[in-house]
């Protein structure tokens, strides 16, 4: 993938993250959204962070102790983790999930 289609890959992830964030009872989650970057805070004072890291043509997430990196799979139409495969959205998903002590979906 060159440049350009990873940054309007990656935009179009951040976008929809941001965009999921905005259900969210802001007492309960709270969102940033920066060049790149999209800061998820809850109201215990932990931080995830989604952000596109261009040089590795990745997406990388850090929720809680965990770190993830992605990579864009065109066949599978997704952001895929480079170690185990599973897929970035719903990974998100779970880890607020526990976060917050109840199911959510993305």
């Amino acid at each position: 993938m060159d440049d350009t289609e990873f940054l309007a890959r990656s935009d179009e992830c951040l976008g929809k993250v941001a965009k999921w964030l905005e259900d969210f009872d802001p007492d309960e989650v709270d969102y940033t959204t920066g060049d790149g970057v999209v800061t998820i805070e809850f109201a215990d004072g932990a931080k995830f962070v989604l952000s596109r890291q261009s040089q590795m043509k990745q997406m990388w997430l850090a929720a809680g102790a965990r770190a993830f990196h992605y990579n864009w799979d065109a066949a599978r139409d997704s952001w895929l983790d480079d170690k185990d495969a599973h897929e970035l959205f719903p990974r998100l998903a779970e880890s607020i999930s526990e976060e917050l002590g109840h199911p959510v979906k993305i």
